[in-house]
């Protein structure tokens, strides 16, 4: 097993092969400028690379050439006169600015005898000399010019003859470059694996070479994951390009000991080079900073700070340092970074498995490579470590030169206590934490990591537990990088966080599990409950196991004063308890062993009960619920020996009743439907229920009735309900919705989905909200009949629905009759795998639409009309649709912004440019142009996504596209015998277009169509320029 790299690596060790390497036109000043300097750093000790070949062939660089820019600390470029002409010196150049400048370190252009706004602007004899390659050097000439006007913004000397003497300006340059080199780099760590592409994320954020404002970044995670470490490789890396430094390491421990006046003194002496700085206050201090560091260009690193006052002694602002400065702040806590206004921050995660794998070796065999014998036990130390590269130093050097008896001895302790090193480091988030911060921290990683939970179940249950808002305590957990909100709701606790907060709770009672606060291991839940020896320390059970057999005292739970949350998920219990304590506020138990919940059990303060797969019977639930007045949750899902809900309508604080799968219940009482304050109403998959109670329930927001397979009446709605905004039914036998499905006032979103044959109600249109209805695979749909007056007064109005999607519904062509009128406002029509035979000219009417989809309405055969503002639209595989003139006539198009997709395969005559290869080509000046493109693949393509990217003067930029593959990727599906139109401006680019421009100049774009393994597509395309919105004297096809 090999690594790939070692603590060699230049950019962490400083192990450059050269201190400067000298890029220049030998024709200019080889013999006298170039020469001189090269002569004077030498003698100063400076090891500098010259090229003594002169290359007058071509313009590439030679391995061995490229190698020594690599390997060069700092690049000085003398720019004189002739530098442009020289072809090779151009191509240099861009090496330069790639592998040194794109890494962070030194590049001092010096203008000699040139003004640099000739590099700049490229005039004079650099506008000369690239006039000269532009035919030559086409594709390569935009990044030329890039590069000189990149190089001519870095900060740098310029010499003009006459106005000195040469020899002082070289001297400066030397005196320059002596004190750069002469700094020696902090050590970094050992084995710096994975470092090296973070450094490189992070120089990216600070652009260090921009010199027009004062840049903060901080960077935050957990402790031990390398904040540090990446703090001193970037600071070594970029120290070079500032007057003044300073590190200063440990903000919190050494503010703690020594007070922030200590820390104020050690950056004044550092960044001014005074060792007897005196301070009377930290008010004192500030002054001086601000007032001796303005002018300076200072790269400042403060490294695990976890208070605002220490920022606020040390940097209070950017207008403290002098421009071109750059402020680097470590510390656990992301809040700190809101509280102080610096708004670039970089989350440094965990090493994937490789890197980890990689560190491990190292540390534990100072070598690459390790015998394959150990390879399994590593694997497990990985997996145990979590990528946290504090647990694998640790671990690694512990385990240095150990047989693999002893890694695996050694693993398994680790695993049931954690190593105290280990431990203390990651523990010093924990203890700046308040004490209900600290209790609700350890609860969310002893019971709610791994599992199936959403952060809003979990806010829920805690506030449930606590009797109080979570928001603010989670909040505070994520600032602390103690636990981390995914994109999609989740959340995550590392491993040895987790393994930290398990730590402190068994350390409570190290031998009694009885005596702790929290109970989650199923082995000392089951002795508990089989032995009695609970205790009122005991606050939470969270019980998860499959298969054990649970020999439940009846009376485990009495001297458990204390318990506010018991779940049990699993586990075969032989009986149920004869006593539950009253102190309890939320219970959920899975497959709850007994008929009923004992009879003594009053809990005041209950809100969540939770029984799924229970064995609650009708009779026995009627006489339990009517105890617990602050229910709030209710739970009976797949309860199988429930066939009735009785009177709950004492339980005046329900918000949410869940009757899944309950495939026994027949009846529902009337009060169900008849709360103020129930929010989620389910009775999904209640087979057997042949009626659903009138509802009057004026805040439900979410209501199930899908696959109640005899519910054939949907229930009648009372009075206005203001909060349901969707409505899913699936697989019900009901055919129609009542009159009153109008008080659904607020109702967004209608969807039904094999409902057999289903009609709407004739007042829909008179629900003003209903934007949304989705039927998919109905057996017909059935628009409201209506008499002659309301004809009359229908045909002037119609509903408000802007997305109707039928797919597959059986429509025939009568669906179009009253479907136009009822539907006019709508704007997304989706009527794919339909059966209609035409799309009628009364289609027109519908001005809004912009999107229409008839995809697979294999029986189409003629479209009379299309809506006057439609930019989407797709026929594909409609087989029977031959004629197509109508939705390729170049008029619909010219406004630009459509898209379509149609059966056949040729490019319209209005379109100027054509292509049979795998990509197009134009030229442009100005702004890129608004142009249609068309792709017609032959009946030999394989129906594929294809990847269109845009290549402008050389330079890759990806289209952001309407469509994505699985990945993300924007592509667009491809399918033999078919035309494809669109508006280049419907797929935006991603932010590097402007890099890519030439102002003032043709601009070269070849559109290029790749698969997914980016193997080039052959397809026939071409291109028209919209000429509302472009100039065509701006466009050329031909090189210009």
């Amino acid at each position: 097993m090999a690594v790939p790299e070692s603590s060699s690596s230049s950019s962490f060790s400083y192990g450059f092969t050269y201190d400067v390497f000298l890029s220049f036109r030998g024709l200019d000043t080889r013999y006298g400028f170039t020469g001189n300097l090269y002569k004077a750093l030498l003698d100063q000790g400076i090891h500098t690379f010259i090229d003594d070949e002169e290359l007058q062939r071509g313009h590439e660089i030679t391995p061995s050439l490229l190698e020594a820019i690599e390997e060069s600390r700092i690049a000085i470029i003398v720019l004189s006169k002739n530098y442009a002409s020289s072809s090779f010196c151009l191509q240099e150049l861009v090496k330069i600015l790639d592998c040194i400048k794109g890494k962070g370190r030194l590049v001092c252009p010096i203008f000699y005898d040139v003004d640099p706004s000739d590099v700049r602007k490229q005039t004079g004899s650099y506008g000369e000399a690239l006039a000269m390659h532009a035919e030559r050097f086409i594709d390569i000439l935009p990044k030329w010019k890039i590069a000189l006007r990149q190089v001519a913004n870095l900060s740098g000397w310029h010499f003009k003859i006459g106005d000195g003497y040469e020899y002082e300006f070289i001297g400066k340059i030397v005196e320059h470059v002596s004190k750069k080199i002469n700094r020696v780099a902090l050590p970094v760590a050992d084995y710096p694996v994975g470092l090296e592409p973070r450094m490189l994320e992070i120089n990216s954020l600070l652009d260090a070479g921009s010199d027009d404002e004062v840049k903060m970044i901080g960077i935050h995670g957990i402790g031990g994951i390398g904040k540090t470490t990446l703090s001193i490789a970037v600071y070594n890396l970029i120290a070079d390009q500032f007057e003044a430094l300073c590190f200063l390491e440990n903000v919190r421990e050494n503010s703690n000991k020594h007070g922030l006046q200590h820390l104020q003194k050690i950056l004044l002496s550092e960044t001014l080079g005074e060792k007897k700085i005196k301070l009377s206050s930290v008010k004192q201090g500030i002054s001086i900073i601000k007032h001796r560091l303005q002018q300076k260009k200072v790269l400042l690193i403060l490294d695990d700070v976890d208070k605002i006052e220490q920022l606020e002694a040390l940097v209070g602002g950017s207008d403290w340092l002098g421009s071109g400065s750059r402020v680097i702040i470590t510390s656990r806590d992301k809040h700190l970074f809101e509280s102080h206004g610096v708004n670039r921050t970089y989350e440094l995660n965990v090493l994937n498995e490789k890197e980890a794998l990689q560190l491990l070796t190292w540390k534990a065999f100072k070598a690459e490579k390790f015998h394959p014998r150990y390879l399994d036990v590593m694997k497990r130390v990985v997996a145990y470590a979590s990528g946290l590269p504090l647990a694998l130093t640790v671990m690694g050097s512990n385990l240095f030169g150990k047989n693999i008896q002893e890694w695996e001895s050694a693993l398994h302790r680790y695993e049931i206590i954690p190593n105290k090193e280990i431990q203390n480091i990651l523990k010093v988030s924990f203890d700046a934490l308040e004490e209900d911060e600290q209790s609700v921290f350890l609860d969310i990683a002893c019971f709610y990591t791994g599992t199936k939970h959403t952060l809003t179940s979990v806010e829920k249950m805690l506030h449930v537990h606590y009797d109080a808002c979570m928001k603010y305590h989670i909040g505070v957990l994520v600032e602390k990088s103690l636990i981390k909100i995914n994109w999609f709701g989740g959340f995550s606790v590392h491993d040895l966080i987790e393994d930290m907060a398990k730590e402190i709770v068994r350390l409570e009672s190290p031998d009694d599990p009885g005596k702790r606060s929290r109970l989650w291991f199923h082995e000392d839940i089951i002795q508990v409950l089989e032995d009695n020896t609970g205790t009122s320390a005991i606050k939470t059970i969270y019980l998860m196991c499959k298969n054990y057999e649970v020999e439940l005292d009846e009376s485990a739970f009495k001297k458990m004063k204390n318990l506010k949350t018991l779940v049990i998920k699993g586990g075969h219990f032989s009986k149920g308890p004869k006593y539950l304590p009253n102190s309890l506020r939320v219970v959920e138990w899975e497959g709850y062993p007994s008929e009923y919940l004992p009879h003594d059990f009053h809990p005041k303060k209950l809100a969540i009960l939770n029984l799924p797969k229970s064995c609650i019977t009708s009779l026995k639930l009627a006489d339990s619920l009517k105890k617990f007045l602050n229910i709030k949750i209710l739970n009976f899902d797949e309860a199988a020996c429930l066939t009735e809900i009785p009177d709950v309508s004492s339980l005046l604080n329900l918000e949410e009743i869940s009757l899944k799968n309950c495939k026994s219940l027949i009846t529902i009482h009337e009060s169900v439907g008849l709360f103020d304050k129930l929010k989620v109403l389910s009775a999904r998959g209640c087979s057997k229920l042949r009626r659903f109670p009138p509802i009057k329930l004026m805040s439900l927001e979410q209501l199930d009735l899908s696959f109640c397979l005899n519910l054939e009446n949907f229930p009648q709605i009372l009075g206005k309900m203001e909060n349901l905004t969707e409505l899913v039914l699936e697989e019900t036998p009901i055919k129609e919705l009542p009159c009153s499905f109008q008080n659904l006032t607020h109702l967004q979103t209608l969807q039904l989905r094999y409902c057999g044959t289903f009609s709407l109600p004739s007042n829909f249109f008179m629900m003003p909200n209903l934007v949304e209805i989705i039927a998919w695979k109905l057996e017909g749909w059935i628009l409201p009949k209506q008499s002659k007056s309301e004809q009359r007064i229908f045909s002037t109005l119609s509903s408000n629905v802007e997305c109707l999607r039928l797919p597959l519904c059986k429509l025939s062509n009568d669906f179009f009759q009253t479907g136009l009128i009822w539907f006019r406002n709508v704007k997304e029509l989706d009527l794919s795998g339909n059966n209609f035979t035409i799309l009628p000219e009364g289609i027109k009417e519908c001005h809004l639409l912009r999107n229409l989809c008839l995809d697979y309405c294999q029986y189409l055969r003629e479209v009379r009309g299309i809506p006057p503002n439609l930019e989407i639209f797709s026929a594909r595989l409609c087989k029977s649709l031959t004629s197509t003139e109508m939705l390729l006539n170049q008029e619909l198009h010219e406004a630009g912004s459509t898209m379509f997709k149609l059966p056949g395969s040729r490019i319209p005559d209005w379109f100027e440019h054509c292509s049979s290869g795998g990509s197009i080509s134009f030229w442009f000046r100005n702004k890129f142009p608004a142009i249609a493109l068309c792709l017609v693949p032959d009946s030999m393509f394989v129906t594929s996504s294809i990847y269109p990217t845009v290549i402008i003067n050389g330079n890759k930029c990806d289209l952001d596209s309407r469509d994505t593959d699985e990945y993300g990727e924007p592509s667009l599906l491809i399918e033999p015998d078919h035309t494809y139109i669109f508006d280049l401006q419907k797929m935006k680019f991603e932010d590097n277009l402007d890099e890519a421009l030439l102002n003032n100049e043709w601009n070269h774009v070849e559109i290029m169509y790749t698969d997914a393994n980016n193997h080039s597509m052959l397809i026939e395309s071409g291109i028209h320029v919209l000429k509302q919105k472009s100039r065509i004297e701006d466009i050329r096809f031909t090189n210009p």
